[in-house]
């Protein structure tokens, strides 16, 4: 089993980490409603995906 020599330090360990964040969502913006959605996703709001409906529309009840 491997086992490290020396103690790794804290900026050693935190280097290695410097590309760990989460980085945030890429948003586009929907041709049909202008809504923003993420790309290759069903527009939330008017379902539509790719020039064409493929999802019922949610619509409130009063």
């Amino acid at each position: 089993m491997a086992v490290p020599k020396k103690k790794t330090s804290k900026s050693r360990r935190d280097m290695r980490r410097a590309h760990h964040a989460i980085k945030p969502a890429n948003v586009t913006e929907c041709p049909n409603c202008g809504e923003p959605r993420r790309p290759h996703h069903v527009c939330g709001s008017c379902g539509y995906y790719d020039g064409r409906e493929v999802a019922a529309r949610k619509r409130k009840s009063a």
